[in-house]
C-alpha cells in the first residue's frame, strides 16, 4: 500500500479562498523551521495530520480560528479544537499574547504561533521570552579562520594548513577588532611578498604582528530594536502563564492535575512592625473603652 502523503490538506468544503484574519491577528510562523517535506506530519493521526499541513500552506495572517476553519475543512468545530489541541502538545502550535515594548503602543495582540517544525517545551519557553531559540548547528569558522583559509587563493605561496589556520586566528580576531576589513588584512598579508616563502605561516605571523593597525573608534551604534514581549496561555482556558507551567501548551487544571500552591514570600521586618505597632493600639483602644465603662 502506498505511503500516505500527510502534506496534502483536505479537500475544502468551499471553492472560496481562505480569509485572513483582522489586521495584526491570525496565524504567526514560527521562526528557522526546517524545509517543507511530504512527511512533515507523519507522526500524527490523520485528521491531525491533514489540518496541520492545511494550516502550515496558509500564509501568514490568515484566520485560524476553529469557526473559520470549520467552513473550510471537513470537519466540525468540536473536532477541529481537539484536533488542535494535539498538534499543540505536538509541538506544532502555541497560543498567546505579543506586545512591541519601545513601539509606542500599550496594546497586546492575540497571537496563534505555528510551527512546521515540532518543536519541545523548551523550545517555545525560549521563544516566549522573545529571544531567537537556537537550533542545533553544526560549528561555524570565524572570519579570521575563513580569511587564512583562503589566503593561498590570492597569494599561492600562503597556503597554509588548516593547523596553521587555527594557531594564526587570534592574530587575525585583532585586526578585526581594531577594525579593519578583509580586503585590509588581504592587502597587508599579500603585498611585496619575496620571489620564494620557505614558511608561510612564519611570514604571516610576523606581518599579523608587526602590521596591526592602531584600534579605530567604534562606529555609532544603531538605534535599539523594540523588544518583542510574549505570554502563552492555555490552549484550553486561556489562561495565561509562565512557559514551564504549560507544558504541551495547557496548564495544570486542564491536564486534571492540581496547580502548586503558591510560594508565599515572608514579610519585611518593616511590614512586620507594622502590623505589630497597629494590634498593640488597638489593644490600647480597647482596653481605654473597657475602662470608661
Amino acid at each position: 500500500m502506498a505511503a500516505a502523503n500527510f502534506s496534502a490538506a483536505p479537500s475544502p468544503a468551499h471553492a472560496s479562498p481562505h480569509p485572513l484574519a483582522n489586521p495584526g491577528y491570525g496565524k504567526r510562523s514560527a521562526p528557522d523551521q526546517l524545509a517543507r517535506e511530504a512527511t512533515d506530519f507523519a507522526h500524527l493521526p490523520a485528521r491531525e495530520a491533514a489540518i496541520a499541513a492545511y494550516v502550515d500552506r496558509l500564509p501568514d495572517g490568515a484566520d485560524i480560528s476553529v469557526k473559520t476553519l470549520a467552513k473550510h475543512l471537513p470537519y466540525g468545530q468540536c473536532a477541529l479544537r481537539t484536533a488542535l489541541n494535539t498538534i499543540q502538545r505536538a509541538g506544532h502550535l502555541r497560543r498567546g499574547r505579543e506586545h512591541i515594548a519601545g513601539s509606542g503602543s500599550a496594546r497586546w495582540v492575540t497571537r496563534t504561533w505555528f510551527s512546521r517544525t515540532p518543536r519541545d517545551d523548551a523550545w517555545w519557553a525560549v521563544f516566549a521570552t522573545g529571544d531567537q531559540p537556537k537550533s542545533p548547528q553544526h560549528p561555524t569558522r570565524s572570519r579570521a579562520f575563513i580569511l587564512l583559509a583562503a589566503l593561498g587563493r590570492s597569494a599561492p605561496s600562503l597556503s597554509l594548513s588548516a593547523r596553521d589556520c587555527h594557531d594564526l586566528e587570534p592574530l587575525a580576531d585583532r585586526w578585526f577588532a581594531h577594525g579593519a576589513t578583509e580586503a585590509e588584512i588581504l592587502r597587508a598579508l599579500v603585498a611585496g611578498l619575496p620571489a620564494v616563502v620557505h614558511r608561510a605561516a612564519g611570514l604571516v605571523r610576523r606581518r599579523l604582528t608587526d602590521q596591526l593597525p592602531p584600534e579605530r573608534p567604534a562606529a555609532p551604534s544603531a538605534p535599539s530594536t523594540p523588544r518583542v514581549l510574549r505570554v502563552l496561555e492555555c490552549a484550553k482556558c486561556g489562561t495565561p502563564a509562565r512557559p514551564e507551567a504549560l507544558p504541551g501548551g495547557e496548564c495544570a487544571p486542564c491536564r486534571g492535575e492540581q496547580p502548586p500552591p503558591p510560594a508565599t514570600a515572608p514579610l519585611p521586618a518593616a511590614a512586620v512592625h507594622a502590623y505589630a505597632t497597629q494590634a498593640r493600639a488597638a489593644a490600647a483602644v480597647r482596653t481605654t473603652e473597657g475602662t470608661r465603662t
